[in-house]
């Protein structure tokens, strides 16, 4: 039924579906928000926030970019959970409307209060959470019910951070918070697409080894993580904190070589995932290190922020956008740029950190690779998401398929 509405809505195709006006507009509000960042790092550049300059960048990408995939994301998959119609047309705009008024409110927030501004920004991840339950219980899909007590959990980590960064004159908690939010929701739907969707590519083209599907391992790794996570977030640096990191990591590459990801890599769009997924245990690791000394805290960070949350977004990004728009699931040139771009972006991110002696020149090159590849998606996918395919496969190289 979901499926019957969708083709035929009346309207913009845009508001056909989730994905197509989040996925778009996360892209260009994650590309212009670095753009803007590189020269405030350096001093050059000032917005009318009442967040200190870093904190507004970790807001816009943590509670600002990556809610708008979430969404994307969810409201597109619920329908496939639930059975349920989607949400789209004048109730998308709304919800759309509602966070483009946040990234407003937070960046103007010096001029209009930093309540007010925490009032609006909130308004939205609580509108996700509120008309996920709904769906997610009436459809009685409990399975999923994790997901969405985990976007509950981002929502309070977005008012902890107006109300820190408020009171005590910077965020911390609240951003750490955010983080193993991201980091957990990766693990946790990371988990189940990407074994499927490699099952699926192998028993077609090519037959062999395959990934071990979603498990008590899993479950259990997935729950370990959260443990380290709330360790983390409350004694960052505790010996503890340190050795539970350094065994989920490890964990966390177990679970992977269990997903035969070297053997998809004659279809990068599923050979993403794999690599994406690479800077999760990365993060956990350098974490662990970090803990004892041998690097600063940030590593881990920008492992997992600029290398999974980045790389996994524009991977679900990229191939949802094809998948639900009825086009041909492999990677394109221009996708495989987008690809290359952020895995540069990424590396060179944490290189900055580890090698502070070429710090200047690999934030240029992190925010160089970062800008290009959610730009990138913006140009390369627009088209498709607002509804014209044959331009976007143009841009993208690809035929435009037969009439």
């Amino acid at each position: 039924m979901a499926g019957a509405r969708s083709r035929n809505f009346a309207g913009w195709p845009l508001f056909a579906n989730s994905f197509r006006p989040f996925f778009l507009l996360a892209a260009i509000q994650a590309g212009l928000s670095i753009l803007a960042w590189l020269p405030m790092f350096y001093g050059e550049l000032s917005v009318t926030s009442a967040f200190a300059p870093r904190d507004w960048h970790v807001h816009e990408m943590l509670y600002g970019f990556l809610p708008a995939v979430i969404t994307g994301f969810l409201f597109t998959a619920i329908p496939n959970w639930t059975g349920r119609l989607p949400i789209q047309g004048t109730s998308l705009g709304a919800l759309l409307a509602v966070w483009l008024a946040g990234r407003l409110a937070v960046t103007l927030s010096a001029e209009v209060g930093w309540a007010f501004a925490l009032v609006v920004d909130a308004a939205f991840l609580a509108l996700v959470v509120a008309a996920a339950t709904r769906e997610i219980i009436a459809g009685g899909n409990w399975r999923n019910l994790p997901v969405v007590i985990l976007v509950l959990v981002l929502l309070t980590g977005n008012v902890g951070f107006h109300l820190e960064a408020h009171y005590a004159g910077a965020a911390d908690v609240s951003i750490r918070v955010g983080i193993g939010v991201v980091v957990l929701l990766i693990a946790l739907i990371g988990g189940r697409i990407i074994p499927s969707f490699t099952r699926n590519w192998l028993v077609k083209f090519n037959p062999g080894r395959l990934p071990v599907p979603f498990g008590r391992f899993d479950g259990a790794v997935i729950a370990l993580s959260a443990l380290a996570l709330i360790s983390w977030i409350v004694a960052p640096l505790n010996v503890v904190t340190g050795a539970a990191m350094a065994l989920v990591g490890v964990l966390h590459l177990v679970r992977l070589a269990r997903w035969a990801g070297d053997r998809t890599s004659r279809e990068r769009l599923l050979l993403i995932l794999h690599v994406g997924y690479v800077f999760v245990p990365l993060g956990f690791l350098l974490h662990a290190l970090a803990v004892f000394g041998a690097l600063p805290p940030s590593a881990g960070i920008h492992a997992w922020m600029a290398g999974a949350a980045g790389t996994m977004t524009l991977a679900v990004m990229t191939r949802a956008s094809l998948g639900h728009t009825g086009q041909t699931l492999t990677a394109s040139p221009a996708t495989q740029g987008i690809y290359v771009a952020i895995i540069a972006a990424a590396l060179a991110r944490v290189a900055a950190v580890v090698w502070p002696a070429h710090a200047d020149a690999l934030l240029h090159i992190a925010a160089c690779g970062w800008v290009v590849a959610f730009l990138g998606f913006a140009i390369a996918f627009g088209p498709l998401l607002a509804g014209s395919s044959r331009r976007a496969l143009a841009i993208m190289g690809l035929p435009a398929p037969a009439r």
